[in-house]
C-alpha cells in the first residue's frame, strides 16, 4: 500500500508584471489587470496598484492574498503614525517601513515583490524596488513580476541608469518627460504580453507630479 501524504502549500503565483519609472517631477507606476494561477486567468479587471499615502503608491505582483495583507499591515502602521505626528509618512519613511515589514516575516515570508514610488526630500521622483523579504533598493526604474525578465533589458537599453558603485554618486532619476516615460511603458507592455501569458488584458497606469494623482488606461492583448 503506497503511503499518502497531505501537503499544505501556503502560496500561490498569481502572476502580473508592475513597472514604475521616476523624473526629476514625476513618477510612473504601471501594472497589468490579469490575475491568474496556472494556466486558469481568475479576473482579467484586478488593480495591483494600492495608495499607502498622498503621492505614495504601491505595486506588487506574487501571491496576491498575501499582497492585501501586506497592504492592510501598512495601512494601520500608517493610521498610528498619523495620530501620533499629525502629519502623513514620506515616502522613504514609507520605504523603510515597507522593507522593515518584510523583513519582520522573513521566515514565512510574504509572497510579494514590490516596486513602490513617490517623492524625496528634494522633491524628486523616486523608486524603491523590493525583493519578498524586504531589501530594497532607490532606482530609477524598476520592473517586478512575471514580465520583468523581458522588460528589464529593455529600460536598461533605453534608460542607461548610470551605476550606483559611480562616485560621486549620480542622480538615480531618470532624463525622460512625463510624457515618454508613459510611452515607454506602454511600449514595454506591449512586448512583455507578446511572450509572458501571465500579462495582460489591460493597463492601468498611475502618474504622480505636483498636480496629484491621475490613472490611465491601456488595452493589452487578451489571449
Amino acid at each position: 500500500m503506497t503511503k499518502q501524504q497531505a501537503r499544505f502549500e501556503p502560496y500561490d503565483f498569481n502572476g502580473g508584471t508592475c513597472v514604475a519609472i521616476a523624473g526629476a517631477d514625476y513618477c510612473v507606476v504601471a501594472a497589468d489587470t490579469r490575475m491568474s494561477t496556472g494556466y486558469n486567468i481568475l479576473t482579467r479587471d484586478y488593480s495591483k496598484i494600492c495608495k499607502l499615502a498622498d503621492k505614495c503608491l504601491m505595486a506588487s505582483s506574487g501571491f496576491q492574498a498575501d499582497v492585501k495583507a501586506l497592504q492592510k499591515v501598512l495601512g494601520a502602521k500608517h493610521l498610528i503614525y498619523q495620530h501620533q505626528h499629525n502629519k502623513q509618512m514620506s515616502c522613504p519613511a514609507m520605504a523603510r517601513l515597507l522593507s522593515n515589514t518584510l523583513y519582520y516575516k522573513r521566515f514565512f515570508p510574504y509572497y510579494t515583490f514590490n516596486v513602490l514610488v513617490g517623492f524625496d526630500e528634494e522633491g524628486k521622483g523616486c523608486v524603491y524596488t523590493y525583493d519578498a523579504v524586504g531589501s530594497y533598493e532607490k532606482v530609477g526604474y524598476s520592473a517586478q513580476g512575471s514580465g520583468a525578465k523581458l522588460i528589464i533589458p529593455v529600460l536598461d537599453n533605453q534608460l542607461k541608469s548610470p551605476s550606483p558603485l559611480l562616485l560621486p554618486a549620480q542622480d538615480a532619476v531618470t532624463p525622460l518627460t512625463e510624457a515618454e516615460a508613459i510611452d515607454v511603458v506602454k511600449d514595454v507592455f506591449a512586448s512583455a504580453t507578446e511572450r509572458d501569458i501571465y500579462t495582460g488584458d489591460k493597463l492601468e497606469i498611475v502618474i504622480v507630479n505636483a498636480d496629484g494623482i491621475r490613472r490611465e488606461y491601456a488595452e493589452l492583448r487578451k489571449d
